[in-house]
């Protein structure tokens, strides 16, 4: 059994990194010059799975589990960054968000689209004043019969001009109340929805960033996830499987920057030997391939536990806050080896350094996740 649990996730690696190789590598930094989201490339994705990875196979997802999923968001974001945090952001937000709280009739409606790539989810938690702070979010659903109202603007939403489906969480009570915080389901289509501001980012550039507003959006309570004034509550369980997918994202760009060092390390030459030869170097590398062994063996413990259905709370913040900052110092000491060569677009590893820094701070920042973990380990 065992044995058959390798062999499946080695066949899974091997074709995400295949699909990687071919359809993604070739347009790294054409896409990411560009800031284009490439939209056509997701339909493809999901014809091999990777958009519906943990949906069952009854909604038309692939109906796997954490460690097949850890594995296709590294083995895409060793290539680029930017599609992995929008296959993760799909993936485990949106997605999985209807998936862990909508009813059959939401899930038999939304995830079939979704799996498939022939939707686009976004998720909208983020406000402009309200980033670690959710619980002072402006955005209000006013109920009115059978339906809600909704006004406000999110910021920093994933998909948020391409999403087709968002789940957006809003307030329907007072503010600060926890139990006065709703999700609801918004289609593209609906009157009073519409994309805002595109972020020009320092990285994951070819990853659509932007606003989503809402002036006087009408929709239907049928679209309420679960009951009113759970939202809040919903977003943190949530949360818990996106600090696994950025912290899968993290690892992917720390394992591409690594990578990348050691083969350059070995066919750079100076003073008449490869610098792999000196110690500077060599040991840069060690610390390097430590700190990743480190980082994937925290992120797959969160992931065995969230395939078992235990609490994995201070574990995902674990594994997101150490993968994530180690992915950034990687990057770091990558650029060095590679020397002023690192500072150019000609090579990854620039690309690698300023898509990293983004998983220190997106799905909460390293600070709320060592806010997370020391009150866990600190409580009663």
């Amino acid at each position: 059994m065992i044995a058959e649990t390798i062999e499946n996730l080695q066949m899974i690696e091997e074709s995400a990194k295949n699909f990687a190789q071919s359809r993604i590598l070739p347009h790294v930094m054409e896409w990411d010059e560009s800031q284009y989201f490439p939209r056509a490339l997701f339909k493809e994705m999901g014809d091999y799975g990777f958009m519906g990875v943990l949906v069952p196979e009854m909604y038309g997802g692939s109906g796997l589990g954490y460690q097949e999923y850890i594995t296709i968001i590294t083995e895409i974001a060793k290539v680029c960054g930017s599609i992995g945090l929008s296959v993760a952001a799909h993936n485990s937000l949106c997605t999985n968000h209807i998936l862990t709280f909508g009813n059959e009739e939401q899930k038999l409606k939304y995830l079939p689209k979704l799996a498939s790539g022939e939707n686009i989810g976004a998720w909208g938690l983020t406000e402009a004043n309200t980033g670690s702070d959710a619980m002072r979010m402006k955005t209000v659903a006013i109920k009115d019969g059978d339906h809600y109202i909704i006004n406000g603007t999110k910021n920093w939403i994933t998909h948020g001009l391409s999403g087709e489906v968002a789940v957006i969480l809003v307030r329907t009570g007072d503010l600060l109340d926890s139990n006065g915080i709703s999700a609801f389901i918004i289609e593209r289509n609906t009157p009073g929805f519409s994309g805002g501001k595109k972020e020009n980012k320092l990285g994951m550039r070819a990853s659509e960033t932007s606003e989503i507003i809402f002036d006087n959006c009408r929709i239907h309570k049928s679209q309420l996830l679960g009951q009113e004034g759970e939202g809040f509550k919903q977003a943190m369980k949530i949360l818990d499987g996106g600090r696994i997918s950025i912290a899968a994202l993290s690892l992917g760009i720390a394992k591409g920057a690594y990578e990348a060092s050691v083969k350059y390390s070995k066919e750079r030459e100076q003073f008449g030997k490869p610098i792999s030869s000196y110690q500077a170097i060599a040991f840069k590398l060690a610390d390097m391939a430590t700190k990743i062994q480190a980082a994937e063996l925290l992120t797959r413990n969160a992931g065995s536990l969230k395939d078992k259905h235990l609490p994995v709370t201070t574990q995902s913040a674990m594994a997101k806050y150490y993968a994530s900052e180690i992915s950034v110092e990687i990057a770091t000491d990558a650029i060095q080896i590679f020397g002023a060569y690192g500072y150019t677009k000609d090579y990854p590893v620039e690309k690698f350094f300023r898509d990293s820094k983004l998983c220190t701070i997106g799905e909460g920042t390293s600070e709320i996740q060592k806010l997370v973990i020391s009150r866990n380990i600190l409580k009663d």
